[in-house]
């Protein structure tokens, strides 16, 4: 059986999970709804204040599955408690980044500034702190969304091998290249 599969997630106080007919599940907390649609084969319930995920058969895509549903569950239970939060920095001379609500405006070196319209089910913040890098800090309930914005913010400017120079999360690693090395 799937080690991840086989884990129990425990619904903590003020949140309601349901699962409905057509196997799609509902998780409501305090930092707001979200949905999951499951494979009708696996099947989810909920007991005690305990979610169980349990596969029919021992093939390759149940296994797969199982590791797979029970990880989003884990996950919209966690979002509707916790939230999830990420923090991009941008590295380079002038690149700066402001919002005013949910719109992101950044300037990376091109000839013209970059907006970016995020969710209104995330909130965004800007710092820029002087003598540091710029920090872009997005946060919401669903964990997918959080990430894919975040990967498209980095998409448009992504942290270069020789400088290091671009839109890079807090704590990534860029691998340099050495560059050109002086002739004989």
């Amino acid at each position: 059986m799937s080690r991840i599969g086989k884990k129990i997630i425990t619904v903590p106080d003020g949140v309601t999970v349901q699962v409905s007919s057509d196997n799609v599940v509902t998780v409501k907390g305090k930092k707001g709804e979200l949905k999951q649609a499951i494979n009708p084969e696996i099947k989810v319930e909920v007991k005690d204040g305990q979610l169980t995920v349990s596969r029919p058969s021992d093939q390759i895509q149940h296994r797969a599955q199982h590791g797979l549903y029970r990880a989003l569950l884990a996950n919209l239970v966690q979002g509707v408690t916790e939230g999830f939060e990420k923090k991009l920095e941008l590295v380079g001379v002038g690149y700066k980044a402001t919002n005013q609500g949910n719109l992101l405006d950044l300037s990376l070196g091109y000839s013209h500034n970059i907006l970016v319209e995020v969710p209104s089910e995330l909130t965004l913040a800007t710092e820029q702190l002087k003598g540091q890098n710029p920090i872009i800090t997005i946060s919401g309930s669903d964990k997918q969304l959080v990430g894919a914005v975040c990967a498209k913010i980095r998409s448009l400017r992504k942290p270069e091998p020789y400088k290091g120079k671009g839109v890079r999360f807090v704590g990534e690693i860029v691998r340099k290249k050495a560059g050109k090395s002086a002739g004989k």
